[in-house]
């Protein structure tokens, strides 16, 4: 079988479709004359080059002999159907104006010429295909050593899949059914093939009959939905994989080694959230924004979703070179029309945030910089301190000196209950800003600029998240490394994260500190888990998970508010207001003056028992810090 089926050149297809549209002139005479020659060959002659005349030159403007007859479409024919039409008026006119004759082009001869012609010119064709396929079919062996594939979606998209997929050249897969939503397709067939609804019980049979891949041919699904169809599908051992962009099909560029697994972000985002335009667009359209942290996971959304906001100006702040320089250019290059400034600083350095407030003048200020890593943080103290405490003083002093209207700040969940000093450090932050704020508030100082916390959890796919790690150890063929089997975070994705930041941040009047619904907890082993199944492989045999231990000052639970704490409802059904503890600012700043003065001196203890004092919640896991963990006034 290892003969190789040329293509036909191009000018044997036209001749050879000559010709076909001759003798179909032919029959059609034969027809109306009913076999009597004598009627049949008058004017015959004329007739047929006429139709010689006309249809070579349709042929040639349209090339419908360019296409590969073994690959013939439906755009193939319907290009043939047009040609004959456009011919049939050709012969209607030419008899009507020109030849005022009944023995020749009739509307009868037209007729019957035009349903012949199509069928043959078109049949050979599809004839030639299925040939074709038959043969490639034989060489390639029996379907049955294919691998079995259904399609979700029995729509327009997936018969196109189902075809794209059953006609790869070498192709190792066949699409042997579909699956679907609605019930009511369910036991029906498509293009011959059986419709499955998505019952775990129709899941069930499909693996029996030896399905090993399911195909998404619809990435918009509803979240629960698709959900529920991968963890049936996971439960009975089908795997589950979605196409490339559909320009890559439509191109014919597609192979098997380029279908996709599902993302586990896919999986735990929600549904689409939305977020008052109108309020926003007000308050930020023409404004002077300044982003730190701006070449972060978090900063560097929050730039690229205020641009559709048209602020005058945005000013990138961050300290990583690379980071900026990479992140500055995508700007430029996806928003050719937007106004940035990258501006390379240290938050912790005064006189280059004074120099950034003196040239710019923001108006609102972003505040996404901080240090983040738990497990780096208590190791280092004295540095979440520096950065992530004194930092924000200096900001938070810099906008109220330079008349910002509002300031927003970024906070995580772990600042409640602090067990961890990257938790305790953005918890004195928010202390900080939110004394600070009631302070000016108190002093009566005209327009006073806003101070507004936002606090949420795990972002997916932000640097260091657990999600690229698993991927990058699943690459190396494991193990997995989890903390602890019971650990639960809650997640979000980035674009939500940020959608809600800037939604509470136009919200906010000052002092407020918002909560974002992170919805359900999930935990980390069990998202492990699905990881490697979504990857194709089995927990546990093809891939471990290894369990490594709580790593110091972590939590197994994190939590959005303190049980001290009160919640109230915004117009946002996703965003809360946490009504927490005031405390006095001339309190707070000679108490967090003291703790930075003892985080330059990088005295570790000393600091640490510091912010104890002033976050009393904060009760250390770290056994470094464990004998602090005494009663404080």
């Amino acid at each position: 079988m290892g003969f190789k089926i040329r293509i036909l050149p191009r000018w044997f297809v036209f001749l050879l479709d000559l010709f076909l549209v001759c003798f179909c002139l032919v029959l059609s005479r034969m027809l109306k004359s009913n076999h009597n020659w004598a009627h049949m060959d008058v004017g015959l002659r004329f007739m047929l080059g006429v139709v010689l005349v006309s249809n070579a030159i349709l042929f040639y403007v349209f090339k419908s002999y360019a296409g590969i007859i073994r690959y013939t479409t439906l755009e193939d024919t319907s290009r043939l159907v047009m040609i004959n039409a456009i011919a049939a008026s050709i012969y209607v006119a030419i008899n009507t104006f020109l030849l005022n004759s009944l023995d020749f082009f009739s509307l009868q001869i037209v007729t019957i010429n035009f349903f012949i012609t199509t069928f043959v010119i078109i049949s050979y064709r599809l004839a030639v295909r299925y040939c074709f396929n038959f043969y490639k079919s034989l060489s390639q062996g029996e379907k049955a050593d294919k691998k079995k594939v259904v399609v979700y979606d029995a729509s327009a998209d997936g018969m196109h899949i189902k075809k794209v997929m059953n006609s790869l050249p070498n192709g190792d897969m066949q699409v042997v059914a579909f699956l679907d939503d609605s019930f009511k397709t369910e036991g029906k067939l498509l293009e011959g093939l059986p419709i499955y609804s998505t019952q775990e019980s129709s899941i069930a049979r499909l693996k029996n009959e030896g399905v090993e891949l399911l195909i998404l041919a619809n990435k918009h699904m509803e979240k629960g939905r698709l959900n529920e169809l991968v963890d049936n599908c996971l439960a009975h051992g089908i795997r589950i994989q979605q196409v490339p962009a559909m320009l890559d099909w439509l191109n014919g560029k597609l192979d098997t080694q380029q279908l996709q697994d599902v993302n586990i972000e896919d999986l735990l985002e929600r549904e689409v959230i939305t977020i008052h335009n109108e309020a926003i667009y007000s308050q930020l359209k023409g404004k002077k924004i300044l982003v730190t942290g701006a070449a972060g996971s978090i900063g560097s959304e929050l730039v690229r979703q205020l641009l559709q906001y048209r602020p005058s100006l945005i000013i990138l702040c961050d300290k990583a070179e690379t980071p900026m320089h990479e992140f500055h250019m995508e700007i430029k290059d996806k928003y050719e029309n937007a106004s940035v400034k990258a501006y390379l600083g240290d938050i912790c350095d005064r006189q280059r945030m004074e120099h950034l407030f003196e040239v710019y003048n923001p108006q609102i200020v972003f505040h996404a910089a901080a240090y983040k890593h738990v497990p780096l943080m208590e190791d280092n103290p004295s540095i979440a301190v520096i950065n992530n405490v004194y930092g924000t003083k200096v900001l938070a002093e810099l906008a109220v000196a330079n008349d910002v209207e509002k300031f927003v700040m970024v906070s995580t969940d772990k600042a409640v209950n602090p067990t961890n000093v990257m938790g305790a450090s953005k918890r004195i932050a928010e202390i900080f800003t939110q004394s600070y704020f009631r302070q000016l508030t108190k002093d009566k100082k005209g327009n006073a600029t806003k101070f507004v916390t936002t606090r949420f959890g795990n972002v997916l796919g932000s640097n260091g998240s657990v999600i690229p790690r698993f991927r990058k150890q699943l690459e190396k063929g494991g193990p997995l490394t989890v903390t602890h089997p019971d650990i639960t975070r809650f997640f979000m994705t980035i674009p939500e994260a940020c959608l809600l930041v800037i939604e509470a941040g136009a919200m906010g009047q000052g002092g407020e500190i918002f909560l974002f619904d992170m919805g359900k907890p999930v935990k980390i082993a069990d998202l492990a888990r699905k990881v490697i199944k979504l990857a194709g492989k089995e927990p546990d045999v093809d891939i471990r998970i290894v369990y490594t231990g709580l790593r110091p000052g972590e939590k197994l639970f994190e939590e959005l508010m303190s049980s001290a704490e009160k919640v109230m409802p915004t117009y946002h059904e996703k965003i809360m207001i946490a009504d927490v503890r005031q405390y006095d600012f001339a309190m707070v700043e000679k108490k967090v003056d003291k703790l930075i003065n003892s985080a330059r001196q990088h005295y570790t203890l000393e600091t640490v028992f510091l912010m104890k004092e002033i976050v009393p919640e904060f009760i250390p896991n770290n056994i470094a810090y464990t004998k602090l963990n005494i009663p404080t006034n």
